[in-house]
């Protein structure tokens, strides 16, 4: 198989949440203990720094690579999902997985994924493992897909487990509470490996502690502890709280001795992160006149933010491209949404994509007025046929509606 051939059956053959949901979640990781027993273990040769959060995992994640790879390391990065190409997945130093890498590991372990049932997520967490191994990366960067104590990346014993935020997204898998997805992201708190936490609130920092001290584990959080921010290339005002994170971590791992991070390194690596990582799609600009952004924010908490970041901007007429997934809760969604911009309403190019009258039907039950195009496409070329230069335009709701344009 070529590698069109192999994403294609990839995405196709098997279970995968961004496509089928539900249906693709497994509640164990036996699966993950077989595939990589079956790979002879690649994962434990491996310094890995493991991520998880509601939002800010990817730009946490992305923001660290970029400072190790300043200080001169060899950096292994695995994060989910991809925009455009499925290799963004796995980089090292911001190089993506080579397809004839992809197409041989996939050709080779065929018949197990088949016979096993292996999952999507669970052989790409397998082929980034093979391949940060195979290429002798000084540190793996490993992002958690979902939750974090079922979720196939938690095999790992990382040196390093870092926590951004808890918001209520996924409560079908993780829970309806804050305390509840707390605990699913603490199960990657390992015995006597340090965590540190990004944000919290009273609910989530007692589910943390109760964890860390029950794995003897050093806890750090960020907002308390980290006070001077150093600039990124990274906008959008979100991104102070995972730079908080990010330098808290770095503090931690210059103090077990594990490496050497000079403040240049961090300065450096923080204004450099997309040129370092090839990072997309988080405040991210794409015209100019009118102001054109799009945002991979998809959920009550990360809305919320970019929303009040938007209303900050001079601007004449807003106008907002937005399509969501069918398991995001539209009453929480929608009320965060302006009432006097133009919307133009659109179904991802996805099998979860939410069909676009339903999304329409809803919008207007909050006083959400606008018109429902075929595709993304199509309504971001209206949009731009309607915005004068003052005006300004924002393309969001979900990850896939920003593939679409960038």
């Amino acid at each position: 198989m070529n590698y069109q051939e192999t994403t294609q059956w990839m995405f196709n053959q098997l279970p995968m949440y961004q496509t089928q949901g539900a249906t693709a979640y497994k509640e164990d990781l036996n699966n993950t203990q077989e595939l990589i027993q079956h790979l002879d273990n690649p994962h434990q040769n491996l310094k890995c720094i493991h991520i998880a959060g509601t939002n800010g995992k990817g730009s946490t994640s992305h923001m660290l690579a970029s400072i190790l790879q300043e200080a001169g390391y060899r950096v292994g990065l695995y994060t989910s999902p991809h925009l455009k190409d499925y290799r963004e997945r796995i980089k090292i130093n911001g190089q993506e997985i080579s397809e004839d890498f992809v197409c041989e590991f996939i050709t080779k372990n065929k018949p197990f994924f088949e016979s096993h049932d292996i999952s999507f997520f669970e052989m790409s967490v397998g082929l980034a493992f093979e391949y940060f191994n195979s290429q002798k990366v000084d540190f793996a960067i490993i992002e958690v897909g979902m939750g974090g104590r079922l979720d196939a990346t938690n095999i790992i014993t990382p040196i390093l487990s870092v926590i951004t935020n808890i918001g209520l997204d996924h409560t079908q898998f993780l829970g309806n509470t804050l305390e509840k997805i707390a605990h699913e992201k603490a199960g990657i708190i390992k015995p006597k490996i340090p965590v540190v936490i990004g944000e919290f609130t009273p609910e989530t920092k007692a589910v943390f502690i109760h964890k860390a001290n029950e794995c003897h584990s050093p806890i750090y959080f960020a907002s308390q502890n980290i006070e001077t921010v150093y600039p990124s290339d990274l906008l959008g005002d979100y991104q102070k709280h995972n730079i908080k994170t990010v330098l808290q971590a770095i503090k931690v791992l210059n103090d077990s001795k594990l490496l050497t991070i000079t403040d240049n390194n961090c300065k450096t690596g923080l204004m450099n992160t997309i040129k370092n990582t090839g990072l997309l799609g988080r405040w991210h600009q794409i015209d100019a006149n009118p102001k054109t952004i799009c945002d991979t924010a998809h959920n009550k908490e990360g809305l919320s933010i970019v929303i009040n970041q938007i209303q900050k901007e001079q601007f004449e007429t807003l106008h907002i491209v937005f399509g969501v997934v069918n398991d995001k809760n539209l009453e929480a969604i929608l009320p965060l949404l302006p009432k006097n911009a133009k919307y133009y309403f659109s179904k991802p190019n996805n099998p979860r994509g939410l069909p676009v009258n339903i999304l329409e039907q809803k919008a207007n039950e909050h006083q959400l007025k606008g018109n429902s195009y075929p595709s993304i496409t199509e309504a971001y070329r209206h949009a731009k046929e309607n915005a004068k230069e003052t005006d300004f335009i924002y393309i969001g709701g979900s990850t896939f509606v920003v593939a679409e344009i960038i």
